[in-house]
């Protein structure tokens, strides 16, 4: 993959963006699939394996991307073993367990959003 060019558009823009603290957090969990992999890796250890057929919705090279980064950002470790065939385990960092109450937190503002926006369709929509 290419390396975007430090003075494009979109490399300054970042730059300004996460001179927030709020934006930087959000950044750093931002994607599709950053949340879910952070939710599944809560719960225990897990391989790549065990991750692929839990997103079996994901591309392999989206899965691989989204592991690279959070691991770049210090969200999640990777563990090789030597072992043939080889064996890699990918669990939350400290970092991300910080992070856990707040996205259970997340969690419960987003499941009351839902309920009132499907009661509020229920209203709206006549039978």
């Amino acid at each position: 993959m290419a390396n975007r060019k430090q003075n494009s558009t979109y490399s300054r823009n970042e730059k300004c963006i996460t001179g927030c603290d709020l934006t930087y957090a959000i950044y750093m969990l931002g994607g599709r699939w950053k949340l879910l992999i952070l939710d599944k890796l809560a719960e225990r250890k897990m391989r790549y394996s065990e991750l692929k057929k839990e997103f079996s919705y994901i591309t392999e090279r989206m899965l691989t991307l989204q592991l690279k980064t959070m691991e770049q950002d210090g969200l999640i470790k990777r563990t090789v073993y030597a072992e043939v065939p080889p064996r890699v385990e990918y669990e939350l960092t400290d970092a991300a367990r910080e992070l856990e109450p707040i996205l259970s937190q997340l969690s419960d503002w987003g499941n009351k959003q839902r309920k009132i926006a499907q009661q509020e369709t229920a209203v709206s929509s006549p039978m």
